[in-house]
C-alpha cells in the first residue's frame, strides 16, 4: 500500500509537469485555432483534464497513504506539504472552470510542483502518531488550514501574472528589481531540491562531534558538504568537506549550512539563465502574459482571498484554539507556529480592508498578495525548520 501511495503522489507529479507544457502551448496559440463552447481552445482542454487525472492520482496518493498509515497523512512536514500542494492544485482546477484563464495554469501548476518536490526532499516514513496528535482535529484543523492556505496561494500566483504583465521590463526600477527577487526566490527552491536530491543520490553523511549552546559534547551527521561547520566541529568522517568556517553553538548549523547551499545553488541557477536568455526572468515570462486582461487576473487575485480567507480563520485559527485546548488546556500559548498563524491572518485581514476600504486595486493589491504568500512560505518552511516550539514535530 505504501509503495502505491509513493507511485500515485509520483505520477501526479509527472502529470502535473507534462499539463505545465500543454498550457504553455494552450497560451501561445496561433491565428485559425477553433474554441470550443466552453471557451476553451483545444490545448487548455487537454491541459485541464490531463490536471485533473494528476489531482485523482493524487488523491489516490493521500487515500491510500490514510489507509496504510491509519491516521490522516498530514503529521509531518512531508505528508503536509504534499496536501497543501494537492489542495492548491484542487483550488485551481475550480478556479480554472470559472475564469477558463489558460496561463493561471502556467504559473501555479510550476508552484504547485516546487512545493511537492520539496516536500520529498524530507522523511516518507510512516511513525505512530505522538499523543498530542491522536485527535480527529488533527483532520479537521490541519486539513482546513491548508486547504485555505492553498486557495490564498493562487492569488500569489494570479498577482505574479499580473505583475510580470504591468511591470516595464525595459527601464531598471525598483519594481522591476523586487519582481526579479521573486523570481530568484523560486528558482532557489528549486535550488534546495536539486542539491538535497544530488547529495541524498550520492549517500553522502559526514559526522562531526561538536560542543553545543550548553558547552556539552555532542554529535551531528551531515548529509550535504559543510560549507558551516558545528561550533568546534571535528570532522570524523575520512574524506569529507573540511567546513569553511564554524558558527557558535546557539546558531543549529547543520540548517544554516542547508540555507547556504540553497541560496548558492539558486544563485548559479539565477545566473546562468540570465546568460543563457540573456535578460530578467520577468521579461522572459512577459510575452507569455501578452493576451492577459490585467483586470481579470486582479479578480482572480482577490476573490482568492476572499474565499481563502475564512477558510484559513477557520483552520488556522478557531479549530486550532479548540485542539489546543483539548491537547494543552489552553486556547493560546504564544507558540511560534501559533504566532506566524496570527501574523498570516493579521496581513490578510489587512489586504482586504486595504482593498474595499482605500481602494488598493491592481498592482497595489497584487504586492499584497505576492507579500502574504512570502509569509506562508515563511511559516512553512524557516518555522517548521528552525524555530523551536510545540510544532517542531512538524519537522
Amino acid at each position: 500500500m505504501v509503495s502505491l501511495s509513493s507511485n500515485l503522489l509520483y505520477t501526479a507529479f509527472i502529470l502535473y509537469l507534462v499539463a505545465v507544457l500543454v498550457f504553455g502551448g494552450a497560451i501561445r496559440q496561433k491565428k485559425g485555432i477553433e474554441y470550443n463552447k466552453s471557451g476553451l481552445n483545444a490545448w487548455s482542454k487537454v491541459g485541464i483534464a490531463i490536471t485533473i487525472i494528476g489531482f485523482i492520482s493524487q488523491l489516490g496518493y493521500f487515500i491510500t497513504r490514510w489507509i496504510a498509515s491509519g491516521h490522516a497523512p498530514v503529521s509531518n512536514l512531508f505528508e503536509f506539504t504534499t496536501f497543501f500542494g494537492m489542495a492548491l492544485v484542487g483550488a485551481f482546477i475550480v478556479i480554472f472552470f470559472i475564469y477558463k484563464t489558460p496561463v493561471l495554469g502556467l504559473f501555479t501548476l510550476p508552484v504547485a510542483l516546487l512545493v511537492i518536490a520539496y516536500a520529498s526532499m524530507f522523511s516518507r516514513d510512516i511513525s505512530p502518531l505522538i499523543p498530542s496528535l491522536q485527535s480527529d482535529w488533527l483532520h479537521i484543523h490541519v486539513t482546513t488550514a491548508a486547504l485555505g492556505q492553498a486557495i490564498l496561494a493562487i492569488s500569489f500566483a494570479a498577482a505574479l501574472i499580473y505583475l510580470v504583465k504591468a511591470i516595464d521590463q525595459q527601464q531598471r526600477s525598483n519594481k522591476t528589481t523586487w519582481l526579479e527577487v521573486i523570481m530568484y526566490a523560486l528558482i532557489s527552491t528549486l535550488g534546495f531540491i536539486l542539491v538535497t536530491s544530488t547529495f541524498s543520490f550520492m549517500d553522502y553523511k559526514a559526522d562531526f562531534n561538536w560542543v553545543d549552546k550548553n558547552d556539552n559534547p555532542a554529535q551531528i551527521q551531515y548529509v550535504m558538504p559543510a560549507l558551516i561547520g558545528p561550533n568546534e566541529g571535528e570532522l570524523l568522517t575520512e574524506g569529507k568537506f573540511e567546513p569553511l568556517m564554524e558558527v557558535p553553538g546557539i546558531i543549529n548549523a547543520k540548517k544554516l549550512n542547508t540555507v547556504v547551499w540553497s541560496v548558492s545553488t539558486g544563485l548559479v541557477l539565477y545566473i546562468l539563465m540570465r546568460l543563457i536568455f540573456r535578460k530578467r526572468i520577468g521579461a522572459l515570462l512577459k510575452p507569455l502574459t501578452k493576451n492577459i486582461n490585467l483586470d481579470l487576473v486582479d479578480e482572480i487575485s482577490y476573490r482568492s482571498v476572499l474565499i481563502g480567507f475564512p477558510v484559513f480563520t477557520l483552520g488556522a485559527l478557531i479549530f486550532a484554539m479548540i485542539w489546543a485546548q483539548i491537547a494543552w488546556t489552553r486556547f493560546w500559548g504564544w507558540d511560534p507556529k501559533e504566532v506566524w498563524a496570527l501574523i498570516t491572518w493579521l496581513f490578510y485581514a489587512a489586504f482586504l480592508h486595504l482593498r474595499l476600504a482605500k481602494g488598493w486595486h491592481g498592482e497595489k493589491s497584487a504586492w499584497l498578495a505576492v507579500i502574504g504568500f512570502a509569509i506562508m512560505m515563511f511559516n512553512l518552511i524557516f518555522v517548521n525548520l528552525v524555530i523551536a516550539g510545540l510544532h517542531s514535530y512538524a519537522g
